[in-house]
């Protein structure tokens, strides 16, 4: 699957070093989540939510920074 292998490619990916960088990995991953969810109502494959969590916590890292530490 194309979905799996492109986050894959985020997760192995180095963590983001601009600004720039990490909003447009935070959106490619939000955009992703949206995209293997729908695959993952049809499927019900576990796999596919372990990868969905996966990316979420990568998310939730990044927008944390984005936001600042408050």
């Amino acid at each position: 699957m194309d979905l799996i292998e492109q986050a894959n490619k985020i997760l192995d990916a180095p963590y983001p070093k601009t600004t720039n960088e990490r909003i447009v990995t935070s959106r490619a991953i939000k955009d992703l989540n949206l995209s293997l969810f729908e695959v993952f109502k049809k499927d019900n494959e576990k796999s596919i939510m372990d990868l969905m969590k996966r990316l979420t916590e990568v998310k939730k890292k990044i927008d944390k920074r984005l936001k600042g530490r408050t």
